[in-house]
């Protein structure tokens, strides 16, 4: 009140928001806890599709006053064989592992315009001389993360033939966040997945 200004306090909280200095904006808009990992496995049935579920009930809500979604912000697959984990996956003829998580249960491996896939991947072998990975989705685009509004995905894996050294398993480990629901990403979720 000496200062001439009886309202300064008001005028410097107000002058913050002009110059564009929101802070609470942008803690809306973080995700509301720190990174966690969701790990999970399947193991294949020779040429069977399989898949296991991985439950996500404890950090997805939706329909409550206040809605939690989760967010994939990385996905890391480990493809090895199922017996002799040290062991290299060996067969005398090609052979191809897919693998694929989703947000809705499949039946068999789907293609990028399946609006349930979130991740995928491949390993082929030849004659035991030449191995390519791929990840079919690579989650090294996502700019922003995975948004995901559901109680459970699914891992599944297939083969294209059944391999000399057995069956593989495929193990994944998810980074993610978890966030409240707003108008925006209930629109993302809409437009882009399940």
């Amino acid at each position: 009140m000496g200062s001439g200004f009886p309202f300064s306090g008001k005028l410097q909280r107000f002058e913050m928001g002009v110059k564009g200095h929101k802070p609470e904006i942008r803690r809306q808009n973080m995700a509301k806890s720190d990174s966690f990992f969701i790990r999970s496995a399947v193991i294949s049935n020779a040429t069977t599709y399989v898949d296991a579920d991985i439950d996500l009930g404890s950090f997805v809500n939706l329909g409550v006053s206040k809605s939690t979604l989760l967010r994939i912000h990385n996905v890391s697959v480990m493809v090895q064989d199922q017996n002799t984990p040290t062991q290299p996956i060996v067969d005398a003829n090609e052979f191809k592992i897919n693998w694929q998580l989703t947000t809705q249960k499949q039946t068999v491996i789907v293609s990028a315009d399946d609006k349930s896939l979130v991740s995928s991947g491949s390993i082929q072998g030849k004659a035991a001389l030449f191995y390519t990975q791929d990840f079919d989705v690579a989650p090294q685009m996502w700019s922003n993360g995975y948004l995901i509004g559901v109680d459970t995905m699914y891992l599944a894996t297939d083969l294209s033939t059944e391999i000399d050294s057995g069956d593989v398993q495929i193990s994944i480990v998810l980074e993610c966040t978890l966030e409240n629901a707003t108008q925006a990403s209930s629109t993302a979720l809409a437009l882009s997945q399940q």
